[in-house]
């Protein structure tokens, strides 16, 4: 089981560097790790879970974060219409994505970074990904709102790229020209 103890933060040079494709059949180690990944973010959504353990509730977790340079990553949440979304992505790749873009009100967090960051991330308002699951079978998925900003931050990860790397440095709360914000409700 992965706990905070085990997840890099902001200076580690995992999460600077681009993850290599994974190979299938998954190795047992990569079998273990796509379960740990999304083991840990839906424990984390769980209070009693995450006070026993000490977990900071995440939605997503890439495998750079804990230290694997793998691409691969889990999300787990809560679509705009209450369904459950629950999947890992290996070797994700974007196929098409809308020109419209979104950004999260008040902004996005992440569980290696110890501090708020305050300002917008640009994103894409809807993708759609080719991705393999732990069977080596290619699924492809269309994602809008708070999924596709989810999505686009994991893909990130695997791509040595932090959220706060896309925030303007010097208006951090500028809102974003043709973005339309996003807010959870």
């Amino acid at each position: 089981m992965i706990l905070m103890k085990d997840i890099v933060r902001e200076g580690h040079p995992a999460l600077r560097k681009q993850a290599k494709e994974v190979v299938f059949p998954l190795s047992d180690a990569d079998q273990e790790l796509a379960a740990d990944l999304i083991e840990y973010v839906v424990n984390s959504q769980e209070t009693e879970t995450c006070d026993r353990y000490g977990l900071r509730p995440g939605i997503g977790l890439a495998a750079p974060q804990v230290n694997k340079l793998k691409r691969m990553f889990a999300i787990h949440i809560e679509e705009e219409d209450n369904k459950p979304l629950s999947f890992v992505a290996i070797n994700p790749k974007i196929v098409s994505h809308s020109v419209e873009k979104t950004y999260l009100v008040p902004g996005e967090g992440c569980l290696s970074v110890d501090r708020d960051v305050e300002g917008y991330v640009p994103r894409y308002a809807r993708i759609t990904f080719k991705a393999y699951d732990i069977d080596g079978k290619e699924y492809k998925k269309r994602l809008k709102g708070f999924a596709a900003i989810a999505f686009q931050h994991e893909l990130d990860h695997l791509n040595g790229v932090m959220f706060y790397d896309h925030i303007d440095k010097r208006a951090p709360l500028k809102e974003i020209p043709g973005a339309i914000p996003f807010e959870r409700t």
